[in-house]
């Protein structure tokens, strides 16, 4: 073999391992897209459930605090909800915000 064949073979070798690079790293990069349109996907159902959770409490009769007898008001922490006491005498929740409380406080304690 002349050593203008062993350069061919050479450079030949060389474009299939840039290849083969090309490759791996276009399916990791459609794997990465992949994950991030699901976790966009989870994201946007999860905010749609919330609202919809804001707009069935403002939807309901109002609530009144058994202490005070004024009318509850919204919780204004996005991540918890509920309907709150305006003068601190207690929060109400759903099971729904109740069930993500203990699980944060469960995955707070890890």
């Amino acid at each position: 073999m002349s050593n203008g064949e062993k350069d061919k073979l050479g450079e030949k070798l060389h474009d299939v391992e840039a290849a083969r690079e090309n490759e791996w790293a276009r399916k990791r990069d459609q794997e990465l897209l992949e994950k991030m349109r699901e976790a966009a996907h989870d994201n946007e159902a999860a905010r749609s459930r919330s609202q919809a959770s804001i707009e069935k409490l403002h939807n309901q009769p109002a609530a009144v605090c058994p202490e005070c007898k004024q009318e509850l008001v919204p919780n204004t922490d996005r991540s918890v909800g509920g309907m709150i006491c305006p003068q601190r005498h207690g929060a109400w929740f759903g099971w729904d915000a109740v069930a993500k409380i203990m699980n944060d406080f469960a995955h707070s304690k890890k």
